[in-house]
């Protein structure tokens, strides 16, 4: 990490009754400021080598190393078939294989796929403004809940990550329109979510992994 700078991350809040439902669940995030948009020479050569890491073989037994293995679990717990939707990390894997390597796609993508790769916790990134000063946290939706800027109407009880005002993104899924990262934003808003059998440390790692490349380069 750059000297002088630290990055500090926080922890979000949980509905009581998933708490209850999904012991583990929790989700933790970060604020940091914007600098570049082209990723570093020695970020692209950092990227090439995680390739170089994943074959056809590694990609099988991922699925049975710790960390993948509690994502697949609580994909199953909540109704999603991880064979047909692929966690994170395999979705990541699984497109190496088919592209032939990871390609650099600026330095927030980059970031964001490198913290995956290296910790096996995704990261996802929002426009840091739009987040209420409550923080970001897990819930449910309740009738009225819109997603995004198009104003799409949400059913209830999806578990989506929100503030005390709206939501912004679902879990494990799509940001809402008009809250991600955009051309024009200076302040991005970091979160990974952690479940049952992923270590609190590794999801605060991935965050720093992010948060480190974001300010360092």
């Amino acid at each position: 990490m750059s000297e002088g700078l630290e990055l500090t991350a926080a922890r979000g809040f949980v509905e009581p009754r998933l708490q209850a439902e999904f012991p583990g669940i929790g989700l933790a995030w970060m604020t940091v400021e914007r600098g570049r948009r082209s990723s570093p020479r020695a970020l692209r050569q950092r990227l090439r080598a995680l390739s170089n890491r994943i074959h056809g073989a590694s990609v099988v037994t991922m699925r049975t190393q710790p960390i993948p293995h509690a994502y697949r679990s609580f994909y199953r717990q909540i109704g999603v078939d991880p064979d047909a939707s692929r966690i994170p990390s395999e979705e990541a894997a699984v497109m190496r294989l088919l592209q032939g390597g990871f390609e650099s796609r600026g330095l927030l993508s980059d970031a964001l796929l490198i913290a995956l790769l290296e910790t096996g916790v995704p990261v996802w990134a929002l426009e840091a403004d739009r987040v209420g000063p409550g923080g970001l946290g897990i819930r449910t939706t309740v009738e009225g809940d819109r997603f995004g800027s198009v104003q799409q109407p949400l059913a209830a009880e999806r578990l989506v990550v929100a503030d005390a005002e709206r939501v912004h993104a679902l879990l494990f899924g799509a940001v809402a329109p008009g809250h991600g990262v955009e051309a024009r934003t200076q302040r991005i808003a970091l979160f990974a979510v952690g479940v049952a059998g992923v270590p609190a440390i590794h999801v605060e790692e991935a965050l720093w992994t992010c948060g480190d490349i974001l300010v360092s380069v």
